[in-house]
């Protein structure tokens, strides 16, 4: 059986049609769309405080008003660093008003990481909470081009009293910023003139970190956006009776599309919350009649192990899903007993706008019985996916070897870095990196990411970033940094060093550095100290050894 030759998805949804109908040529469209089509109706629920169709519209048409005013243009770049929140949604609809791209980035960056990102993308704006910019942004845009820089507080578009998860927040309207609330204000029923978009323009730019170097930009098109987004509806069945909860940040290419980009095309109000709080969430599930969500298997862990929980009822759930990190089995029918509603699992990346695969709705994924995960899925609509040996031969089913995707999700390449894009997308098929084999049924499996990718709590960690940081402290010689198991978070980081001769620190200290100049998933939580660092022949260090020890330590292998 060639991979080319089947839709295994087929087989288990019977008759639905083999390629995706898309109704929009740009996620702009896709967006007025929606906002038309929800009206007076809520489609945004920001904790309990609703935003219509027509105010998220309105806004966005304000917004973009005062971001042409400042100068901002079609195909500048827009970075916003926020939590999932209704100003994340109207400042991406604003961008793309203007034909601008936006730029979502994490809140958790430090200077170091958001200057990156600003100076990288070319980024004339920057859309950031108010603590933010007088934690990170303000000294980060120093030396790049942006020319307005936009503040906003969590406590902005809030009907009633605050939520007990912003308990102390306020708002601190930084003098040296514009006011998110008040430019909408001043430039309410001013519309911008239509841009001129096409599917192969850049709706978005992610960051995602390479195998080396700092991290780039994925250019993932309007095409791809509306693709993805229209073809998680079709395979859930999501409509606008349905309410999305949005646990998956909007900053991450999974709550872009199944979050941000579902609520859109459907259209079917978004559950928003700032950040994630299980007590918090399993309030607003009970409380709301939340219908579908994803988030990584970590979430679900935690929402089960809040006091909340086991008094909750969260019946309304009718599908969710689980990507990111392997689903044990256990866990998920813990879930199911407890909710009724079973987690069905899903693989994709940045650079593939989010699903490649996932598992048929009502559908029992079978378990891996090497690893005892659950099977990642089937390759969804109009996708083709082969396994492929060291040759770059496809392989038979049961084979292990590399995942190598094409369809219309996968993005052209990585901005300004045609020789990274050569690389990952080859001909226009993306090489994940990531290796499994597909069985006799069509069911795909990963038995390893690449080799050196950190998985912690659903975040990627690349140890080449983290190292670059431990080098930097004076007492640091060499630096290697590996994954090691983790019973709640999937994988924790380590790091092992040695020190310059007649240098001194202690681990504590190490990790104090590395937490000042790294979001706090990258930082390791584990750090040994060692004479000298294993190495080949010609010196390069062997972080598969490393690897290798820490996780036989743990009793599992590398």
């Amino acid at each position: 059986m060639s991979v080319y030759e089947t839709k295994p998805w087929l087989r288990h949804y019977g008759d639905r049609p083999a390629e995706l109908r898309v109704e929009h040529e740009h996620a702009l469209a896709m967006a007025r769309a929606g906002m038309a089509a929800a009206g007076e109706s809520p489609l945004v629920h920001y904790f309990e405080t609703p935003l219509s169709g027509r105010e998220v519209d309105e806004a966005s048409d304000a917004l973009a008003g005062a971001l042409a005013d400042s100068g901002i243009a079609a195909g500048d770049r827009i970075v916003l660093q926020l939590q999932n929140m209704p100003q994340f949604v109207i400042a991406t609809i604003a961008a793309w008003k203007l034909g601008a791209i936006a730029v979502p980035t994490n809140p958790m960056y430090q200077e170091r990481e958001l200057g990156h990102v600003l100076r990288d993308s070319g980024a004339r704006a920057l859309v950031c909470l108010e603590e933010l910019w007088e934690a990170t942004g303000r000294a980060a845009v120093r030396d790049t081009d942006v020319r307005l820089a936009v503040t906003t507080s969590p406590l902005d578009f809030l009907d009633g009293p605050p939520p007990a998860v912003l308990a102390g927040a306020e708002r601190l309207r930084p003098a040296d910023t514009a006011d998110f609330v008040a430019l909408i204000d001043e430039h309410r029923g001013s519309r911008p003139p239509e841009p001129r978009l096409a599917g192969d323009d850049v709706a978005f730019l992610v960051y995602t970190s390479g195998t080396t170097g700092p991290p780039k930009g994925a250019m993932n098109l309007h095409r791809n956006v509306v693709f993805s987004s229209t073809a998680v509806r079709e395979w859930v069945g999501i409509t606008p009776d349905d309410r999305i909860l949005g646990i998956a940040p909007l900053f991450h290419i999974t709550g872009l599309i199944t979050a941000f980009g579902l609520g859109l095309v459907t259209p079917a109000p978004v559950i928003l919350a700032h950040r994630f709080d299980p007590d918090e969430t399993v309030r607003l599930v009970e409380r709301l009649g939340a219908t579908f969500t994803v988030a990584a298997i970590t979430a679900f862990t935690a929402m089960m192990n809040a006091k909340s929980f086991e008094s909750a009822d969260l019946s309304s759930f009718r599908v969710v899903m689980s990507g990111g990190a392997p689903v044990a089995p256990a866990i998920a029918q813990r879930w199911r007993e407890a909710t009724g509603s079973m987690i069905h699992n899903a693989y994709g990346l940045t650079e593939s706008t989010s699903p490649t695969h996932l598992v048929p709705i009502g559908v029992e994924a079978p378990v891996d019985p090497a690893s005892g995960a659950l099977s990642v899925g089937v390759p969804i609509y109009d996708t083709v996916v082969e396994v492929i040996g060291e040759d770059g031969q496809p392989l038979p089913p049961g084979e292990i070897g590399e995942i190598v995707t094409r369809g219309p999700q996968i993005v052209p390449g990585y901005w300004n870095k045609p020789e990274e894009t050569a690389n990952a997308m080859p001909d226009g098929r993306l090489r994940t990196g990531d290796v499994g084999y597909m069985d006799e049924d069509g069911w795909f499996y990963l038995v390893d990411r690449s080799k050196d990718l950190i998985v912690a709590s659903g975040y990627k960690v690349w140890p080449r970033e983290v190292e670059d940081v431990l080098v930097e402290h004076p007492a640091v010689r060499e630096a290697a940094v590996v994954g090691i198991p983790d019973d709640y978070r999937g994988e924790t980081v380590k790091a092992i060093v040695s020190l310059r001769p007649g240098a001194e620190t202690a681990a504590s200290e190490l990790v104090a550095f590395c937490r000042e100049r790294m979001a706090a998933y990258k930082v390791p939580r584990v750090v040994e100290v060692r004479d000298e660092l294993p190495k080949t022949i010609t010196g390069k260090i062997l972080r598969r050894e490393l690897r290798a020890e820490a996780q036989a330590a743990a009793g599992r292998s590398a």
